[in-house]
């Protein structure tokens, strides 16, 4: 049977390399959520027993759901607004697309607060000034959260300025470059790391504590927690996927690449894992506090576990793995922004970009001045907290649940055969077309509208 080759997607911007493929797509999903919040969480949630319900529901949940945004945005090879239209047959869709940017953009301002602190923590642990007692740890944290210290807010335009010089040197030559050096990068720097905790006293419990499940600790509210850790971690409902999906070719297989950027993410959340238990459990932490682990938490440990010296190499390969982290995730959360308005405005790729760097600076400095200053918010929250539940509560699940409701009810089932078989590249895959139909019309709306209701907390 003769290849059915679209004419529409010969002369696109696209990736270089499938290497290129996903190390983006995965630096995307790979961020400072794999490094603290899924060993946090995991910490709250019982060790193993939390990992295997969290593959589980990634495989059933995260697999379809990324799927679906790739089908979405390589079908159209255009920016998100426009691919949504495409799929959805009317214009009123490409405001899914629309709102995914815009949560992207949100995301990003008030990311890039978090991911200052990691710049800032990484030159005090370079200038030797990470380390030191639980009194003067606890200090050096107040200090940055002190009303009259604006250097949270500079920061956070500094990281979102790293960003933009990356996004303006386009598809190739940043966004694929800066992967391809990134990712490898942080995966080395979490071996050595798991190599200096795993020969730690008591790393042992660490490891047995992430590998030996125990479910009787499971209840309700840890099924509704990995069921949100696996949505969130994958940029489900951000339009990023969409976005770096178009920039696919043709012959890239779509469910081999989501197979390998699911394990990438999945391994990367494990090996997070076992960097921190290990040490932590060494020095009797539990490590579960939430952002302040790595600022506040894991310092402490770095302090009691390891001689000054050794202290010293470890905490700088610590706070650097936290920088490019970050950076892998905020470069996506740009791009979907920048290239909706360079392809549907008469602005060139450049100045799309300076659009989303100022939006996003704003948004950052407005969400880093709000977590120092009282009454910097709305609702008795800050604006950091607004935006963050705004996004995580509502636009996140809302996005990934149209994206498969638009693939499953309405893009014609030609055109999702020609997206998941590669315009007829890779046949085997078509005898599975229909657990995915299964899995997108039924069973994955189902699961993200439990996410939504337990966010709210209605169940």
């Amino acid at each position: 049977m003769e290849e059915k080759i679209p004419i529409k997607n010969k002369n696109k911007v696209t990736f270089k390399s499938k290497l290129g493929v996903i190390f983006a797509t995965a630096g995307s999903a790979v961020g400072l959520g794999n490094i603290w919040h899924f060993p946090t969480t995991c910490g709250q949630s019982g060790g193993a027993a939390f990992i295997l319900l969290y593959l589980g529901i990634t495989l059933v949940l995260g697999v379809p759901g990324m799927l679906s945004e790739f089908i979405i945005g390589r079908n159209s090879a255009k920016n998100s607004f426009a691919a949504y239209k495409e799929a959805g047959g009317k214009k009123a869709w490409g405001t899914v697309g629309i709102m995914g940017a815009l949560c992207s953009a949100l995301i990003l301002g008030f990311y890039s607060v978090i991911a200052g602190w990691c710049l800032y923590y990484l030159y005090l642990a370079i200038t030797d000034n990470v380390i030191g007692t639980s009194e003067q740890i606890t200090t050096t944290f107040g200090n940055l959260m002190s009303p009259d210290n604006y250097v949270p807010c500079l920061l956070s335009v500094v990281f979102i300025l790293f960003t933009h010089f990356i996004i303006v040197r386009g598809v190739r030559k940043g966004i694929e470059l800066a992967s391809k050096i990134m990712v490898p990068t942080l995966i080395f720097l979490l071996i050595l790391l798991i190599g200096a905790s795993c020969t730690l006293d008591n790393a042992w419990s660490g490891i047995e504590f992430l590998f030996k499940p125990d479910f009787s600790q499971l209840d309700s509210h840890i099924v509704f927690m990995a069921l949100g850790e696996a949505f969130f971690s994958l940029s489900l409902g951000t339009a990023c996927l969409c976005t770096y999906a178009s920039y696919f070719k043709d012959e890239v297989n779509i469910v081999k690449s989501t197979t390998q950027i699911v394990s990438i993410d999945i391994l990367v959340a494990i090996m997070a894992g076992l960097m921190i238990f290990p040490a932590a459990f060494s020095v009797n932490v539990q490590p579960d506090a939430g952002p302040s682990l790595v600022f506040m938490t894991m310092p402490n440990v770095f302090n009691h576990a390891f001689p000054h010296a050794v202290a010293y190499i470890i905490s700088t390969l610590f706070y650097l793995l936290l920088t490019i982290a970050a950076l892998t995730s905020t470069i996506s959360m740009h791009e979907i922004g920048t290239a909706i308005i360079s392809q549907e405005t008469k602005l060139s790729r450049t100045q799309g970009a300076y659009c989303m760097t100022v939006f996003c600076a704003l948004v950052g400095i407005l969400s880093a001045l709000s977590m120092s200053h009282e009454g910097w918010g709305l609702f008795g929250m800050s604006f950091f907290d607004n935006f963050d539940k705004l996004t995580a509560n509502i636009m996140l699940p809302l996005g990934g649940l149209l994206s498969l409701l638009i693939v499953g009810w309405i893009m014609p089932k030609e055109k999702v055969m020609d997206q998941l078989t590669s315009y007829g590249r890779f046949k085997a895959f078509a005898p599975l077309v229909s657990l995915f139909y299964v899995l997108a019309r039924f069973i994955c709306p189902i699961l993200i509208v439990c996410i939504f209701m337990s966010k709210i907390g209605v169940i």
